[in-house]
């Protein structure tokens, strides 16, 4: 038996090799994330003497090329969730020694260790992954719109003050809204009060109708009216317009990406084959749906409910020692922050919706009733989604006979 330790860095990783009784049988050495480099570690792990198990952290997306190469070249890998080989570490490690080198050797003694429970790395599916990367992409572009919205919004102050609160339209499938688009023709007061009534009428309802929007001479009148009593900050100018209308643009474009971001992950989730049962649940929709399946990703990994509950970072920190008996204890946020993020949501979904027959609602509205903190109720609250969810998807795989080899479990922090 060989236990092969690798410490993932961007680019390279650091490899080492220990037999039996943890003997060294390749002192640490590099290895470059390029196809050379995954082909002479091949060849070297080949030449060896018996069977060989590689082991490394299951950190971000730089070991996903090394576990892909090593896995489509034969090899038991096995990615580890960074936590539990960080508690390995300090339980083995008093001198407390970190180095790429020093890593690399102590992921290969916890291979040895825990031989023969070792997860086994599967590689994500196509499309389990594109989802993931896209909800990644959606979260950036996501806080992107709301920093460009803000920003418009910030000039409009300036120079039409409280112009996107005239339209309550919601926003289209592309991300336009309605008062974004107006604002890209009338971006300054004076556009408005410097016309007549009857001019403006006519010229807001060829706007409407360039647009796609339903014209109301009602509220062409109740516009031209509150511009006449609006007093901007900054004169009518081409810098001015140039402000505005290069937000509007920006705004624009990224709203469309995240819109195509969302149709595009709610394509992708509908081909898996929990899809149907995620989206079922109560408060969760197009939108929230394939994000949860985006972060939990394939619910085998996870040998038990209690796995899951600790991958998302929702359990309880036990804080309990002799007569010391904690009463509150906050959640551990050891888990990936993506999917806390997630299950928030649909948290608040759910208290907005206040939907009575609902047992996560009930749940949190127990809860609330109690008197407990905000945090700590929608964190339990999350919680209790999660055992659900778990339940639901496993009955639905099984169903499918999908759940007859589970995948062990490998966990991810990120």
């Amino acid at each position: 038996m060989f236990a092969v330790g690798v410490d993932v860095s961007n680019g390279r990783s650091t490899v080492a090799v220990l037999g039996a009784r943890r003997r060294v049988v390749m002192k640490p050495f590099e290895v470059p994330h390029t196809a050379d480099g995954f082909a002479s570690l091949v060849e070297k792990l080949r030449g060896l003497n018996g069977e060989a198990r590689i082991v490394m952290e299951h950190t971000g997306r730089y070991y996903e090329s090394f576990a892909m190469s090593m896995y489509r070249a034969g090899f038991f890998v096995s990615a580890v969730n960074p936590l539990v080989i960080k508690d390995y570490r300090e339980g083995v490690d008093v001198r407390k020694v970190k180095t790429d080198r020093a890593d690399a050797l102590k992921i290969a003694q916890f291979a040895l260790d825990k031989w023969e429970i070792l997860p086994q790395y599967t590689p994500m599916d196509t499309i389990r992954y594109d989802l993931k990367t896209l909800h990644r992409q959606f979260q950036l572009s996501s806080k992107t719109r709301t920093a460009l919205n803000n920003n418009l919004i910030a000039l409009l102050e300036q120079s039409y003050p409280g112009v996107n609160r005239y339209f309550d339209s919601p926003a289209r499938p592309d991300g336009s809204q309605k008062w974004v688009d107006f604002v890209d023709t009338f971006w300054h007061v004076e556009c408005v009060a410097s016309l007549s009534r009857s001019a403006f009428v006519e010229r807001y309802q060829k706007w409407c109708k360039r647009h796609g929007y339903n014209f109301s001479e009602q509220k062409a009148l109740e516009l031209h009216a509150d511009a006449r009593q609006k007093f901007p900050l900054v004169p009518k100018s081409d810098t001015c317009r140039l402000l505005v209308r290069e937000a509007v643009a920006q705004l624009r474009a990224v709203s469309r990406t995240v819109e195509a971001y969302r149709g595009e992950m709610n394509r992708l989730a509908a081909q898996l084959p929990e899809y149907e049962t995620v989206m079922a649940m109560t408060g969760v929709g197009k939108s929230m749906g394939p994000q949860l399946i985006a972060e939990i990703g394939d619910l085998r990994r996870f040998a038990h409910q209690k796995s899951l509950v600790g991958f998302a970072g929702t359990d309880p920190i036990k804080d309990d020692s002799g007569d010391k008996v904690s009463s509150s204890k906050p959640s551990s946020k050891r888990g990936s922050p993506y999917l806390r993020k997630t299950l928030f949501v649909i948290m608040t979904i759910l208290l907005q919706l206040q939907p009575q027959d609902d047992p996560v609602y009930q749940f949190l509205d127990k809860k609330r009733s109690e008197g407990k903190k905000y945090y700590v109720y929608m964190t339990a609250g999350m919680t209790k989604f999660l055992r659900i969810y778990y339940g639901r998807v496993r009955d639905c795989l099984k169903a499918k006979g999908l759940w007859e080899q589970p995948i062990p479990e490998s966990g991810s922090s990120d």
